[in-house]
Parts: structure tokens; C-alpha cells; sequence
């Protein structure tokens, strides 16, 4: 929400929103970096990580935010952005002036090899890792864009430095960090290890220690490459490192086996239920999972698994009952709540992400066509994600009186806030139903979890059990009509005379037995004689 109306959004604007997120049962909000940034790839490319950058506001804005948000009984998580910083930072300013400047080490510098980069290390954003400096005739290493340099976690100085302004802002009161690609800052980039290094863990504890340990704090690390046995050495309580992760398993059957994300295939459904049943049951006892389907790196999930067009409606509201019936913490990325969706820019210009530039220039000279090239932004580019905020139907969505900082996605007439708040049917009531069953009911925390019918290619169905009570999740991911029985699922009897459906992504359940396209359904059983 833009506040002062220069087209982006701002602290201002967060605060003029605090009494929505309140209404809708949001207890904590994670911002993406609000730090001083060039912003070369959306503010994760920080050079004062004890300012606010300009765009966004001032440090008493920010101020203002923590305790407004604070007397709604809310907090806030900052993006811990420790991996690297922007080349645009004082650190990296001294490090790059000479080979003996004290700051030299803060960063990853190597010679050349045989005439060229050090190694095979790539990008993320496509071609090398190592960017070559012209004044001290070295390279320096960044994983992702080449204005983002890699710290040396290797480094005391490094860590004491970054445990410092962790500090700096716990003291202001926030409520925990998400840790931006955390699994990366353990590497040993001569031998070719960037992700999960063997002191990546030593460094989580010694972070823990010095920083958030004692405080009563959420933590969550970004974790591409974690499986469940690494998942457990982040957040088993006794190793005192963070809360959770994110793992992005459950949304990565839509890419090509070892190919770039843009390499699409259609979404594996039957991987994906495998997958859920793995972390579901793998994280039972000893860690804790993140349940999401969308975020700032990710495209809108009813665009990607539902359909946008003729079960708009159900399909979003089926997605969100199938994830908030999990064991786990739910994140709700901002828009989800009200089914925004993909947007299909035609012209390169009107994209901001650097990622989308890169790909698009790098594929182009591979010899991509166009038309090859916007099909994999439209389905998985980051800025699907990024469009503004669509909150009513008038010019810019309510979002903003100035021109917006990304063009708005044109259905935002139809798709908006202001539409769904009073609907009881809508997309936002279904996430606020959630919100309000997971405050209320200790299965959807506690319960065991049992996948049901592992071998239907539509259906994804579980129970969950908890001292007696039991609540059934039946969602149809796909356009086929299925029948269920529901009477012998339910084993409707006389010990199970308290059957109630709590929610549906239809608004009335015309056959018992049959599961429209998208349709979901929870069910709670209780004991006898409740």
C-alpha cells in the first residue's frame, strides 16, 4: 500500500492496512527487506542494514509500524539478508580498494585461473559467479546478481559484524528474522560447495547463541535444497538453531529434472502427494515444517494448479483448504487471500525482476523464440507475484493514486479486496475461516497426519487424529467429477454420531458423494458424547 503516492509501497502504507491484516487473523507479517538498497534485485541487495530505505520511509516509520502492529497483536519478521549485501555497501566499498584494505576478507576475492574465473561456480541469475575487478585484478564471487557480493561466513569479523545489527533490530522489538538463502552461507567456494557446508550448522548455533536464543523469536531460514534429514538439523529444538524452513520440494513438479525452472512440465500431482506424506510424517516429532504455496519468489498458485477461469473461485479456495489442513505454520503471501493471479505481459520493458531480464536476454542469444521464452514468464516469473496489491476496483487498485512502481494485472476490477470482504462465500472468507479453525481447534496443530487414497491421480485427501477426534481433508485438484463414499471414509456409526462438514470451497454440497471439479471439503469427527 503506497502511501504518500509515488507509486510504491511504504511503511505508511502497512500501517494504514495493520486493522485488515488484524480482521483477518494475521498475527505475524514478514517483510521483505525494508533496508537501505539500490535495489538492484528488489531491496535483497542491502548497503546499510541499519536504515530504511528511502522509497519506503524513515527509521520512526518504521518505529511507528513495530507498535501499532504491536497493539494489534502483531508482529513483525524482517528479511535477514546475510548471504551478501550490495556492492554499494561501505564494506564492499573498502574491500574492492586494495588486496590488503582491513575489509578484503569480508568478501570471497580470488585470481584468475589460467586466464579465467576461478572456477565453474554459476549464477543463479545465468553465467558465471565471478565477477572480475578491474583495481585489484581479481575476481570476487556472487551467487546471485554481480551487484550482490558474497560475504566470507568464514570470516569471524564477518559473522560478529552481522550478529551486531541482528541484534540492533531485536532490541527495537521485532518478532524474528526470515534468513534469505541461509543454507548458502557455509560454502567453500574451492571446492565448489555453495549450499550446506559443513560449518553452515556450527554458524546457525553460533547465531542462535549470540543473537536470537534467549528472545522469545520466530526464525525461519529459506532452504531450496533442504530434505528432510537436513530439515531436521535446522529446527529439532535440542540443536538450538531456528524454528523452521522453508523447503520447496512441494513446488518443484512443474520443472524439467535437472533444468532451469523455466523448463516447464505439467505438475506432477502424484509426486506432490508423495512429497506431503514425506515431510508431513518425516517432521512429525523432531523439527517442524512451513506450510505456503506462494511467495515473492514464486508465481500465484491458482494460476499454476488451479484453473483462473471457470472454477476461479473454487480452485483457490480448494488450495487454500488442502495446505491449512497440514501439520505446520501457515504463510499467507500477500493477495493469495483474495485468489490473485498470473499476470501476462507481452513486452520485456514492462518486467522489473532482474531474474526475468537475465533469462530473457540469456535465452534469446540460445535461440529461444519469443513467444518460448514469455510462455515460461508467464507460468514461473517472480513478478507474478510482485504485481501491486489489488484492493478495490478504481484506477490502480487502491493501491495507489501515483503510477505504480509494476504495472497492475488488468483483472483487478474483478479480483480486489473491497469485492470479497463482505461475501461470505469469497476466497478471503475461506482464509479467514482457516485462519479462525487453526486458532480454535488443536488438531490442525497437533494431530497425526494419515494420507488417504495415495494411488487416486485427483484426489488429495488426509486425516488428521488428535485424543479421539479425527478431521478429514478431501480436495479435488482436478476438472473430473469424482465420487467418494462418504459414509464408509467417515465410518459413520454409532461411536461417530458428530459429523460436521466445517468448510467447503463450494458454497452448498449438492451430493454427498460427489466431488465437483476443485471441490474440497473438511471434516471434523468428534468422540461420542461431545
Amino acid at each position: 500500500m503506497d502511501s504518500n503516492q509515488d507509486g510504491i509501497g511504504d511503511l505508511n502504507g502497512i500501517i494504514s492496512k495493520l486493522d485488515y491484516l488484524k480482521e483477518l487473523g494475521i498475527e505475524l507479517v514478514w517483510l521483505s527487506p525494508i533496508f537501505t538498497s539500490p535495489n538492484d534485485d528488489n531491496g535483497y541487495d542491502i548497503s546499510d542494514y541499519r536504515n530504511i530505505m528511502k522509497e519506503f520511509g524513515t527509521m520512526e516509520d518504521m518505529n511507528r509500524l513495530l507498535a501499532e502492529a504491536k497493539k494489534r497483536g502483531i508482529g513483525i519478521i524482517l528479511d535477514l539478508v546475510a548471504n551478501h549485501t550490495s556492492d554499494e555497501h561501505a564494506w564492499f566499498i573498502e574491500s574492492r580498494k586494495s588486496k590488503d584494505n582491513p575489509y578484503r576478507d569480508y568478501y570471497i576475492w580470488r585470481d584468475a585461473n589460467a586466464g579465467g574465473v576461478p572456477n565453474e561456480i554459476g549464477s543463479a541469475f545465468g553465467g558465471s559467479a565471478w565477477e572480475y575487478d578491474e583495481e585489484t585484478k581479481q575476481y570476487y564471487l556472487h551467487i546471485f546478481s554481480k551487484k550482490q557480493p558474497d560475504l566470507n561466513w568464514a570470516n569471524e569479523k564477518v559473522r560478529e559484524e552481522v550478529y551486531d545489527f541482528m541484534n540492533f533490530w531485536i532490541d527495537k522489538g521485532i518478532a524474528g528474522f526470515r534468513m534469505d538463502v541461509i543454507e548458502l552461507i557455509g560454502k567453500i567456494p574451492d571446492q565448489m560447495i555453495t549450499s550446506n557446508g559443513p560449518k553452515l550448522h556450527e554458524y546457525l548455533k553460533e547465531m542462535h547463541q549470540k543473537t536470537f536464543g534467549p528472545k522469545d523469536l520466530i526464525t525461519v531460514g529459506e532452504c531450496w535444497g533442504a530434505n528432510i534429514d537436513v530439515a531436521k538439523k535446522y529446527t529439532a529444538e535440542d540443536r538450538k538453531e531456528l524454528s523452521m524452513i522453508f523447503s520447496f520440494e512441494h513446488v518443484s513438479f512443474d520443472q524439467q529434472e535437472n533444468k532451469e525452472k523455466w523448463d516447464l512440465q505439467p505438475y506432477d500431482f502424484m509426486a506432490f502427494k508423495r512429497c506431503m506424506k514425506k515431510w508431513q510424517i518425516g517432521c512429525a516429532t523432531d523439527g517442524w515444517n512451513t506450510l505456503f504455496w506462494e511467495n515473492h519468489d514464486l508465481p500465484r498458485i491458482v494460476s499454476r494448479l488451479g484453473n483462473e477461469k471457470e472454477y476461479w473461485k473454487e480452485s483457490a479456495k480448494m488450495l487454500a483448504i488442502s495446505m491449512h489442513g497440514l501439520k505446520g505454520t501457515p504463510y499467507i503471501y500477500q493477495g493469495e487471500e483474495i485468489g490473485m493471479t498470473n499476470v501476462a505481459f507481452w513486452d520485456i520493458s514492462d518486467y522489473n525482476d532482474i531474474e526475468i531480464k537475465n533469462m530473457y536476454k540469456s535465452r534469446l542469444e540460445k535461440g529461444y523464440s519469443k513467444e518460448e521464452i514469455f510462455e515460461s514468464i508467464h507460468a514461473k516469473g517472480r513478478d507474478n507475484a510482485r504485481t501491486p496489491m489489488q484492493w478495490d476496483d478504481t484506477e490502480y487498485a487502491g493501491f495507489t493514486t501515483g503510477k505504480p512502481w509494476l504495472k497492475l494485472n488488468p483483472n483487478f476490477p474483478k479480483i480486489n479486496v473491497k469485492s470479497q470482504l463482505t461475501d461470505d462465500t469469497s476466497i478471503y472468507a475461506c482464509y479467514k475461516k482457516l485462519i479462525q479453525l487453526r486458532k480454535e481447534m488443536d488438531i490442525l496443530t497437533y494431530g497425526d497426519f494419515k494420507l488417504l487414497f495415495e494411488e487416486d491421480e485427483d484426489i488429495f485427501a488426509y486425516q488428521r487424529s488428535l485424543n479421539g477426534e479425527i478431521l478429514t481433508v478431501i480436495c479435488n485438484f482436478h476438472e473430473n467429477t469424482r465420487n467418494i463414499n462418504i459414509s464408509e471414509l467417515l465410518q459413520k456409526n454409532e461411536n461417530r454420531q458428530n459429523i460436521d462438514c466445517i468448510l467447503s470451497s463450494y458454497t452448498k454440497i449438492t451430493e454427498e458423494n460427489e466431488f465437483r471439479p476443485y471441490e474440497a471439503r473438511m471434516y471434523l469427527q468428534k468422540k461420542q458424547g461431545e
